[in-house]
């Protein structure tokens, strides 16, 4: 694994050489690397596709704490029963009702109002399925917080997760999600099969 990316003062952090030496060992054993880097902002909202393996989580694990980031993630709730509830809560997880996802972008961009640096990773698929549709959520999130999204791609192929470039969201969320649907197309995930385009 090359050296990671710097972080700047202003993203949050978990302050711990334990950690980032797991994580960093964690990717030299999967043959993963780290390349670009994360806009020095105390707020963002990190973009991680395509999403179609249990895998990602290993492998975004292990960058977050090789980079020794402190965020929050959204993840379905059954991940969060029996004992696996504590761990997922004290990584940053964030259970996600799929049946009844209502509230989820107000109780979002409110979080990012009660705090002066937060930073949240979302799969705008939302499901490990090949080919899913992206959803717009992390969009709106990030709009009503007025934060920046960063692209963070699964390079199955490369084995490699590449972080940029970023952006902010526009008025227009259909033409931005369009935008980042074209931008991971033909990125191999875990399991690839061509993009499926949302109905017009």
């Amino acid at each position: 694994m090359n050296a990671p990316p710097l972080v700047g003062a202003s993203i949050p952090r978990r302050r711990s050489a334990a950690l980032r030496a797991l994580g960093r060992a964690v990717l030299r054993l999967l043959g993963w690397r780290i390349e670009g880097e994360i806009p020095d902002v105390p707020k963002l909202v990190i973009a991680v596709a395509p999403h179609t393996s249990n895998w990602d989580f290993v492998v975004g694990a292990a960058v977050m704490f090789a980079l020794d980031l402190q965020l929050s993630f959204l993840a379905k709730h059954t991940l969060f029963r029996g004992p696996f509830g504590p761990v997922m809560r004290w990584m940053g997880g964030i259970a996600v009702d799929r049946t009844g996802p209502h509230g989820v972008v107000g109780d979002a961009v409110a979080a990012f109002a009660r705090t002066p640096r937060r930073v949240l990773a979302i799969a705008p698929q939302g499901t490990r399925s090949a080919g899913a549709p992206y959803k717009s959520g992390f969009l709106h999130i990030a709009r009503g917080a007025c934060v920046p999204v960063l692209y963070a791609t699964l390079d199955y192929e490369a084995r490699c997760l590449r972080l940029g470039p970023s952006f902010n969201p526009c008025e227009d969320i259909e033409a931005d999600l369009e935008r980042v649907e074209a931008f991971y197309a033909g990125v191999r995930g875990k399991r690839f099969s061509p993009r499926r385009f949302r109905p017009s």
